[in-house]
């Protein structure tokens, strides 16, 4: 099968546009690929997006793109699909890190504030999304984050076959 990368990355953009949130962009937009539902997919990836369930943690872009590793694993519980399965999310876990810088949410969205005695601010959870306008879009890199997994997932598909 080939894989459209730009084509792909488009989806998810438009797919994050529309409101999904970041793990859902990256799931959704390889749905066709493991013949699962646009609906279902949003479902199965809906509570990694904000850091998983906007905690703030690992990123729901990496997230989402964990997921797919997982859809693409053997059967459990054998040993070496698990392994298997590992092996491939540590590699995409480390080219994320190695283009955006972190795999944790906070990190990427510069909420790690330092206070002056060397500590960091607690980041504040709340459930509530934020609202997406022209402005929440200009000052996240969530896009940026989204598409970096996007693309590392193709790459990822490409090598496989």
């Amino acid at each position: 099968m080939q894989i459209n990368e730009e084509a792909r990355v488009e989806r998810a953009r438009e797919l994050f546009m529309e409101g999904y949130n970041c793990s859902q962009s990256v799931a959704i937009t390889f749905a066709d690929i493991y013949d699962i539902d646009e609906e279902l997919m949003s479902r199965i990836s809906a509570s990694f997006g904000g850091g998983i369930g906007r905690m703030r943690e690992t990123c729901g872009a990496a997230c989402g793109m964990f997921l797919l590793a997982g859809l693409k694993s053997g059967p459990y519980p054998s040993a070496e699909n698990k392994m298997a399965n590992y092996a491939d999310v540590q590699t995409l876990a480390e080219q994320f890190k190695e283009q955006t810088g972190s795999l944790i949410c906070r990190e990427l969205l510069g909420l790690n504030k330092q206070r002056k005695d060397g500590t960091l601010e607690p980041v504040v959870i709340c459930a509530k999304p934020d609202e997406r306008t022209a402005e929440y879009y200009a000052k996240r890199p969530c896009l940026n984050m989204v598409e970096t997994a996007v693309r590392l997932y193709c790459r990822r598909l490409q090598k496989l076959q």
